[in-house]
C-alpha cells in the first residue's frame, strides 16, 4: 500500500498523466544552469520528489532518496542539501495543479468521503485523518491515513474483525517520536465497480491526543476529526494556510 505515505495496493491504473507531464516536468528541471549551492539543490530534489510522489506513489522519504539520487547520484548528501517535507509538500500542491488538475480534485473528494464514513464507523475510538487526504495532496495512488486515540486498542481490532475486515499489523513511528505505535492496515473497496483503496489505523493512547490538534505557525493542522473533514468535503478545499 501506499498513502504517500507507505506502499500502494496493487492493481491500481497509472495516472493519465504519468508519461507526457513527468518528461516534461524533469527537462524543466534539468535544463536549469549546473546547481552550486544548497537551496537551489534543495528546490531541485523537492521538484523532482513532488513528480515522483504525483505520478508514482512514492512516499515523501523514498521520493526524497529517489531525487536526490538522480540529481547528485550514489554519493552520501549532508543534511543541508535535502529539502524538507514543508517544502516537498509545497512543490506537490504546485505539481498536482499544474499536471493533474482535471482528476485530482475528484480523486481527493472520493478519499475524503472514504475517510469520513470511516471515520463514522470508528467513532467510539476517537478517529482523526492526517497526511495527503487532510492536505488536500491526495490522489489516485494515495491511501487513507487514520489515527484512533483511544484507551482500548484491542477494541478496534475486534471491531474490525466482526466487520469482516481482514488486516495485517505493522508499526508506524509515534508522530511525537515517542517510540512506535501499532497500526492496522487493509483494504477497502466501496464498490464493486472500483479499486480498492488502502486504510492505515494507528492506534494511539487517549493521552497522546493533548496538544496534538494545534495549528503549527503556519496555521496548519497535522489533523482533524470528522467534522473538520467534512467541512472540507463540503467546501470543496484543502487546509487553508495564511499567506
Amino acid at each position: 500500500m501506499s498513502a504517500n505515505g507507505a506502499g500502494a495496493p496493487g492493481g491500481r491504473p497509472p495516472h493519465l498523466r504519468s508519461g507526457a507531464a513527468a518528461i516534461e516536468y524533469d527537462c524543466r528541471i534539468m535544463s536549469r544552469k549546473p546547481l552550486v549551492d544548497p537551496r537551489r539543490v534543495r528546490e531541485e530534489i523537492a521538484q523532482s520528489a513532488a513528480r515522483l510522489i504525483a505520478e508514482d506513489g512514492l512516499d515523501y522519504a523514498g521520493a526524497k532518496r529517489k531525487a536526490a539520487r538522480q540529481l547528485l547520484g550514489e554519493s552520501r548528501v549532508a543534511g543541508e542539501w535535502l529539502p524538507d517535507n514543508d517544502q516537498i509538500e509545497e512543490e506537490l500542491h504546485a505539481y498536482l495543479a499544474l499536471f493533474q488538475s482535471d482528476t485530482q480534485p475528484d480523486e481527493l473528494r472520493r478519499l475524503r468521503e472514504v475517510a469520513l464514513e470511516w471515520m463514522r464507523r470508528l467513532a467510539e475510538f476517537n478517529p482523526y485523518v492526517t497526511g495527503a487526504v487532510l492536505n488536500g495532496t491526495a490522489n489516485a495512488h494515495s491511501d487513507i491515513h487514520l489515527q484512533a486515540f483511544t484507551d482500548n486498542p484491542k477494541d478496534v481490532a475486534i471491531y474490525l474483525l466482526n466487520q469482516n475486515v481482514q488486516y495485517d499489523v505493522s508499526e508506524t513511528r509515534h508522530f511525537a517520536g515517542r517510540g512506535d505505535v501499532e497500526t492496522l492496515s487493509f483494504l477497502w473497496r466501496p464498490r464493486r465497480d472500483v479499486d480498492a483503496i488502502g486504510i492505515h489505523l494507528a492506534l494511539y493512547a487517549s493521552d497522546d491526543l493533548r496538544g496534538a490538534v494545534k495549528a503549527d505557525a503556519r496555521g496548519r493542522v497535522a489533523r482533524a476529526d470528522a467534522a473538520a473533514l467534512r467541512a472540507l468535503v463540503e467546501a470543496g478545499d484543502a487546509p487553508s494556510e495564511p499567506e
